[in-house]
């Protein structure tokens, strides 16, 4: 009988960026766009590790395959940041994070979200895996 152990799921998280720099009082309402470069720049360490899922999914790994990070307003000044993948709303940020959440299910991806907005949490599929900012504040030692 085989005891391996259970296969990760690869994942690619969309990081509703604004909601996630939110969070954390780190003074990012004096400038947005430093305040979204600070979250970005720790992404990058998550791609290829394996991390438990969030809340009632704590047991499942999953494998970070890529970030894909959603900026809107103020922080779309943000530079890009090498090892993630920078998608600057051209209106609001929730429609960006909802279009790239649709295409990346499309193209065959399984996609978790990291968003609190329970609004955008509501026109995500239902496909679409969600986690707090506080899971990733976790991850990323914030």
């Amino acid at each position: 009988m085989s005891t391996a152990e259970p296969r990760a799921l690869d994942v690619t998280v969309v990081v509703d960026v604004a909601n996630v720099m939110g969070s954390r009082p780190d003074g990012w309402w004096r400038d947005r766009a430093a305040g979204a470069t600070r979250v970005m720049e720790r992404l990058p360490e998550l791609v290829g590790r394996v991390v438990d899922g969030p809340g009632d999914d704590a047991r499942t790994q999953l494998r970070i395959q890529r970030v894909v990070a959603v900026t809107e307003g103020a922080a779309k000044a943000a530079p890009a940041v090498p090892g993630i993948e920078l998608v600057p709303a051209p209106h609001d940020g929730d429609g960006a994070i909802v279009d790239a959440a649709r295409d990346l299910g499309d193209a065959g991806e399984r996609v978790l979200v990291v968003t609190a907005d329970r609004g955008l949490r509501a026109r995500l599929g239902d496909e679409v895996m969600v986690a707090g900012p506080g899971w990733l504040n976790d991850l990323i030692g914030r």
